[in-house]
């Protein structure tokens, strides 16, 4: 699993590479991780989906 603050630098550098706009395969973390989806749930709070986009 992870600990809190595995899980919350996980979430921090999600954002990160989303700011950067990074691809999110990009993801450093095992598909069978929650760090791994501590990291995409951080990605996605900075690069919605297009149709979620404000207009």
């Amino acid at each position: 699993m992870g600990t809190r603050e595995e899980i919350t630098r996980a979430v921090v550098e999600g954002a990160e590479a989303g700011h950067r706009g990074d691809r999110p395969t990009a993801c450093p973390y095992p598909a069978d991780t929650l760090l791994r989806t501590a990291w995409i749930r951080g990605y996605a709070t900075v690069r919605p989906l297009t149709e979620q986009r404000a207009e």
